[in-house]
């Protein structure tokens, strides 16, 4: 492919960097409150319990992540996180108490919050590049890495699926050894020193990064998409339920939506480079995102069963997927326009973690509004309404290439 061929060799290495990083990832934490709740035999909210402690110990440490880059770079980053995840992943294949499973996964976690912020914040700064040398949007690149990471999200389970006929034991030491390749990858070719990279000394990022209106706005919009995302895991699972009696069709779902990004994301971020700025770009998938609530709220009070209840929910998922194929190319090509010199680290680290933070919060309110025995179409309108809401509040004005807010990308 066009875009591919076009790369350096270091956007090529961190592209399939995240492909070996989500294979690894999806190989074993989806199989994980399974064999806390059997094997090990942890109670309910024991496993909820390390769940969410492994995703605070990732997403509210990446602003700590992105700090760590931009202090001492990207290949320190990178080989620490490597080498925590090895550790990590081979400790919870050991683990059989509470406290030592409590431990392997925060270290998974902070394994994460170190190497993910680093990956990404180059990719992003390197696409600027690639964009500013003639190549085309940053966009593409962009779209390229996300696909990337899509198509390990949909390989990982397949292969932990797999090894699990061994043991989850195996399942784990398998990740481990996927990290162990990584790590062995970026000690040879990863740059000690990357060109127009600096490390940043001076302190008072973070006050400027909490004055900056137009990327908190920016981070709240993509909360909001990441709290729509969400209900994949929340509402959906409800409702698949209540239209076939069971949740078998969630997989087939869940691969529909893989397979769609992987195959869609790279046309769909070119149809929108030739159309649309960034700001649009987002503001359209909020709006497609909301489509796909509006779609089951409308369904909802037929009460349909069967494969015509599944109907409404493949259209959710399908429209949630362009959705997303849209926002998070375009959100990560806007943030290096959002950001200090010097800081693209913290600023990438501070949009997950307060990202993270609003769906730690919209979740339990999202689950809230699913038990009060509302009439059947209202949660899904409310939670159309909130990705609506977050087109408000998109930035007007970005500067820098590419983003102008209702202009065309550059060709």
């Amino acid at each position: 492919m066009r875009t591919w061929k076009a790369l350096t060799p270091l956007l090529k290495l961190l592209v399939l960097t995240q492909l070996a990083f989500n294979v690894s990832f999806y190989a074993v934490l989806p199989f994980l409150a399974a064999h806390l709740g059997t094997a090990i035999g942890m109670a309910g909210w024991v496993v909820g319990l390390v769940l969410g402690l492994r995703t605070f110990s990732q997403q509210g440490l990446f602003v700590v992540g992105g700090w760590f880059v931009d202090r001492y770079g990207v290949r320190p980053a990178v080989l620490t996180g490597c080498a925590l995840r090895v550790v990590g992943f081979a400790w919870l294949g050991y683990a059989d108490e509470t406290w030592t499973v409590i431990g392997a996964v925060l270290l998974v976690g902070l394994a994460a919050a170190l190497f993910s912020p680093a990956v990404e914040s180059e990719v992003a700064r390197q696409a600027v590049l690639w964009e500013e040398d003639g190549h085309g949007p940053r966009t593409r690149v962009l779209a390229l890495f996300s696909a990337s990471g899509q198509a390990g999200a949909f390989m990982g389970p397949l292969l932990g699926a797999l090894l699990l006929t061994v043991d989850f034991r195996t399942t784990c030491l398998a990740g481990a050894t996927v990290f162990v390749l990584v790590l062995a990858g970026h000690a040879r070719l990863m740059p000690h020193r990357i060109p127009g990279r600096v490390a940043t000394r001076a302190r008072g990022g973070v006050r400027v990064l909490l004055r900056n209106r137009p990327f908190l706005s920016l981070c709240c919009a993509y909360g909001a998409y990441l709290l729509a995302y969400n209900q994949l895991y929340l509402a959906l699972p409800q409702e698949v339920q209540r239209a076939t009696g069971s949740q078998a069709a969630l997989s087939w779902l869940f691969a529909l939506a893989s397979l769609l990004a992987v195959c869609g994301q790279l046309p769909v971020t070119r149809w929108a480079g030739d159309r649309l700025g960034l700001r649009r770009s987002i503001a359209v998938g909020l709006l497609l995102v909301a489509a796909g609530f509006a779609v089951v709220a409308a369904a909802r009070p037929a009460a349909w069963t069967g494969a015509a209840g599944l109907l409404p929910a493949t259209g959710y998922v399908l429209l949630l997927t362009l959705g997303q194929m849209l926002i998070v190319p375009a959100t990560r090509a806007w943030v290096p326009d959002l950001t200090e010199d010097g800081r693209l680290g913290l600023y990438t680290g501070a949009l997950s973690s307060v990202s993270g933070l609003i769906v730690l919060i919209g979740s339990s309110a999202g689950g809230c509004l699913l038990d009060l025995g509302l009439p059947p179409a209202v949660p899904w309108l409310v939670l159309a309404a909130l990705p609506v809401l977050a087109v408000a509040l998109l930035p007007h004005r970005a500067e820098g290439a590419g983003c102008e807010g209702d202009t065309a990308l550059p060709r």
